[in-house]
């Protein structure tokens, strides 16, 4: 079996979100999905619309994800590949580069993000709608 492991939040779930996760599936048998926990979002400076739990719900009734489990610390990439028998770790090309690093452990691919759409965009859109009523 041929397992992929994709990183995000995840939080506001859009198509940009389903189109990464359904490429990432069609790379191998296995999808496993790290996302943000509550705490590592306060770390790097973000706050997600949803907890963690949420999305973590959210994400298990994608059909193309067979697991969800946190994601605590950057440092954790190795451990996740190695425990969970990773052979493709997928990222969003806006990462490309950032995790080649783990080459020595399994296939990297950085996937082009779906055009037009994302979580800080949909946001920001809310925010100036509800600014301009």
């Amino acid at each position: 079996m041929k397992k992929v492991i994709t990183y995000g939040t995840f939080d506001l779930l859009h198509m940009g979100h389903i189109n990464l996760l359904k490429r990432a599936k069609a790379l191998g048998d296995y999808l496993v999905v790290a996302i943000s926990d509550d705490e590592f979002n306060a770390l790097k400076g973000k706050k997600a619309y949803y907890d963690y739990e949420h999305r973590k719900q959210i994400l298990e009734a994608v059909r193309y994800v067979d697991e969800v489990i946190p994601e605590k610390s950057w440092e954790q990439k190795i451990e996740d590949v190695a425990a969970h028998r990773i052979d493709v770790f997928v990222m969003g090309d806006d990462w490309e580069g950032e995790f080649d690093f783990l080459s020595p452990y399994c296939q990297i691919v950085y996937l082009e993000r779906t055009p037009g759409i994302s979580t800080t965009q949909i946001k920001n859109e809310l925010f100036a709608n509800i600014g301009g009523n």
